[in-house]
């Protein structure tokens, strides 16, 4: 039976030149970076070396880069570490109601502490709109979280836009860049962003490997405590290999980048475009312009997802969906229920997440 992988939005292959890199450090490239003899001082140039990697991908500078283990992590950091550091000016955030439930659960943490959240609603295509985000703001604002892309049903929000509205009031701006982080071509300056969250798993990196992007000279609270690694920010002996593995999916993704958009949107468009001829009562979700290149989420009639991918994985087709964070839940997807997909038909969702292993041959035997 033929196999097809269209859930990239779970994880990633790991890309062969990566796993190549990787590998001196699951072997005799062992020793501890924060160790001073040259075992330690090998494990810390690469660490070094990747963090250059990391920080070109996205414009900043290699001081800007904190590694975390996840992009779950570094939400948790951004909005956990900045609001602590930040309190005395305000205890007021905002963030939209379509993002990762890393997020939104911090919010909501954040909230038992103290804070006043606004949870800023989506349109139809899941796009926030910078004028509701200015209006939102008060006195009190200290920090706006807005995510780059939406995981679920790719449409790209207006971050630039929304930056220039934020920093009029002076106020600090994190973005959750995880889905798009190696996808599409992104650069923090351009974006006005303070600080920005990504994955390696998203762009053929080891699991277990994120980072977490803050514009020099802005304070946080350390995310964990207890030792001197990421200058104080972030305790506990890294992960050498996938931050290896990281800092080289960054680099590939760099050079790459233009080849797989295009290949992607070849698979993406004809998928958008034979998918309702094929199958009636469907609809596409998303914003149809502003929409990421490997993502096609739609809803189905009369008929509930988990069926439908089982049967799938039946035929040897992985998809999902939604967030594999939430998928299992089995509950409707908060990102469809924002946008007003009815629950019904919202339990008939499917997200087809593509990735540059893909053919046009599988795409063929979806259909």
């Amino acid at each position: 039976m033929r196999k097809v992988y269209l859930d990239h939005a779970s994880g990633t292959p790991i890309h062969p030149k990566v796993r190549e890199e990787m590998l001196p450090y699951l072997k005799e490239v062992f020793g501890n970076p924060s160790s001073l003899h040259q075992f330690g001082q090998e494990a810390a140039s690469a660490i070094e070396k990747a963090r250059r990697g990391v920080a070109g991908l996205i414009g900043a500078e290699p001081e800007e880069i904190i590694f975390t283990a996840s992009g779950s992590e570094a939400n948790n950091f951004a909005l956990k570490g900045i609001t602590l550091a930040h309190q005395k000016r305000g205890k007021h955030i905002i963030v939209s109601s379509i993002e990762h439930f890393s997020v939104l659960h911090s919010a909501k943490t954040l909230e038992k502490w103290g804070f006043k959240v606004t949870y800023l609603p989506v349109d139809q295509y899941g796009l926030v709109d910078p004028l509701k985000v200015a209006r939102a703001m008060t006195e009190e604002t200290i920090l706006v979280s807005i995510m780059h892309a939406n995981n679920e049903i790719g449409t790209i929000e207006p971050i630039e836009e929304i930056s220039r509205v934020v920093k009029e009031r002076k106020v600090y701006f994190h973005t959750d860049a995880v889905a798009t982080t190696g996808i599409i071509p992104l650069d923090v300056g351009k974006l006005g962003v303070d600080c920005l969250s990504l994955s390696a798993d998203q762009f053929y990196g080891p699991k277990g490997a994120g980072a977490l992007f803050l514009r020099k000279g802005i304070r946080i609270m350390p995310f964990l405590e207890g030792g001197i690694q990421e200058e104080g920010r972030r305790a506990g002996t890294e992960n050498v290999p996938g931050i290896v593995g990281l800092g080289k999916a960054a680099e590939l993704a760099r050079e790459e980048m233009e080849e797989r958009r295009k290949h992607l949107v070849s698979l993406r468009d004809k998928l958008m475009t034979q998918l309702p001829r094929r199958i009636k009562n469907l609809r596409i979700d998303g914003h149809p312009e502003m929409h990421l290149p490997n993502n096609v989420h739609v809803c189905i009639e009369f008929i509930e997802g988990e069926s439908m991918l089982m049967l799938l994985d039946s035929q040897g087709i992985a998809a999902s969906s939604g967030s594999a964070c939430t998928s299992r839940a089995l509950k409707v997807s908060h990102v469809l229920e924002a946008i007003g997909v009815p629950a019904a038909l919202a339990q008939g969702s499917l997200l087809f997440s593509l990735g540059m292993d893909n053919t046009e041959e599988d795409i063929d035997y979806l259909l």
